[in-house]
């Protein structure tokens, strides 16, 4: 992994999909403009009382797609990130921090309505926004 990822994850604006599956296998894909790459191995989010929360615990395992489209489809940019779930918290500063962020654009009450959880993943796998034979960094 590199900083060049962390740079790509992180830019803004920028719009992704995290994937998500409870334990019987009902799958859900929801976008998420949040998500922050802390570290090489390490993105953390905020996310509502839904869907996606509910699957992730249930099931850890999650995808993030990130992609920007190009004049063709071979010039389209972007990553899928495999991760997995290792913290949920519904209070403290970890979900105050997030909350913060948020509010910056959405305003306080807003994002303390639409906000129950911080998230922590771990970067369990990278790969190219599509397999052309190249490694993910020439994707992004």
């Amino acid at each position: 992994m590199s900083k060049n990822l962390m740079e790509y994850f992180n830019k803004q604006p920028r719009l992704g999909t995290l994937s998500t599956a409870d334990t019987n296998g009902n799958v859900d894909s929801a976008y998420f403009g949040s998500p922050r790459m802390v570290d090489e191995k390490t993105i953390v989010m905020g996310t509502g009382k839904n869907r996606t929360y509910s699957n992730l615990l249930e099931n850890p395992h999650a995808v993030f797609l990130i992609m920007e489209p190009g004049k063709t489809v071979t010039d389209w940019k972007g990553v899928r990130i495999y991760v997995e779930m290792k913290e949920h918290e519904t209070s403290g500063q970890k979900l105050d921090q997030i909350r913060a962020a948020i509010a910056e654009k959405v305003g306080p009450e807003a994002a303390n309505k639409m906000i129950h959880a911080a998230l922590t993943f771990e970067i369990k796998d990278i790969r190219p926004l599509a397999d052309f034979g190249q490694g993910w960094e020439k994707s992004i």
